[in-house]
C-alpha cells in the first residue's frame, strides 16, 4: 500500500505511507519519508511508524528519535524492550540520566530488579522517578495496547480502501 499526500512542505509530503513493495519497484520494503511517515522503513520529521522508524516521535520494532517507542528504542526518551537514551524505560534500560526497568543502568538514577547507578533503588532514585518523565513513561507502558490500536487502525483502513480501488476486495458472502 502506498499513499503520498499532495501537500508538501520543504519538499517533504505531509503524510507518506509505504507498506510493502511499490508496483514498479524492485525494493521489497516500502520506505516512507515525510512529516508523518508510516512504512516498513519510516523516516518521519514529526512522526514515524514502521518496522524501522526514525523521527521526532518514532514507533517501531526499532525506533530511534527524540521520543522512541519500540522493541529496541534509541533516543532522548526511550521506551522499549531494550531502551537506550537520556531517560530510558524497558526490560533492559540504559539511560544517561535515569533508567527504569528489570535491568536499569544509568549514570545518575536507576530503579529496577538489578539497578546500577549513583542512586540505585534508593530514596533519591525514587524521588527522581516520581517527579520526572519516567512517571509518564510508566503510564505509556501500562496503556500501550491503546497505542497499538491507534497505529494499526489506519493501516487496516488503508489496505481495505486500496483493495476496493484495485477491485481485489473479496465478494460479500452469501448466507444460505
Amino acid at each position: 500500500m502506498h499513499y503520498r499526500s499532495k501537500l508538501e512542505v520543504l519538499g517533504l509530503p505531509l503524510v507518506h505511507v509505504a507498506v510493502g513493495p511499490a508496483d514498479r519497484s524492485r525494493a521489497r520494503r516500502g520506505v516512507a519519508r515525510g512529516f508523518v511517515a508510516v512504512g516498513d522503513v519510516a523516516f518521519g520529521l514529526v512522526l514515524a511508524v514502521g518496522g524501522l522508524a526514525f523521527g521526532g516521535i518514532a514507533f517501531g520494532g526499532l525506533g530511534a528519535g527524540v521520543v522512541a517507542i519500540g522493541g529496541v528504542a534509541l533516543g532522548g526518551y526511550a521506551l522499549g524492550g531494550l531502551g537506550i537514551g537520556v531517560l530510558a524505560l524497558g526490560g533492559a534500560a540504559i539511560g544517561l540520566r535515569a533508567a527504569l526497568g528489570g535491568l536499569a543502568v544509568a549514570r545518575d538514577h536507576a530503579m529496577g530488579g538489578v539497578a546500577i547507578a549513583e542512586h540505585a533503588n534508593d530514596a533519591a532514585a525514587m524521588e527522581f522517578a516520581r517527579g520526572s518523565a519516567l512517571r509518564s513513561g510508566k503510564w505509556v507502558a501500562d496503556h500501550a495496547y491503546w497505542f497499538l490500536v491507534l497505529l494499526i487502525l489506519p493501516v487496516l483502513l488503508g489496505r481495505r480502501s486500496q483493495r476496493k480501488v484495485e477491485g481485489t476486495d473479496p465478494p460479500p458472502r452469501e448466507d444460505s
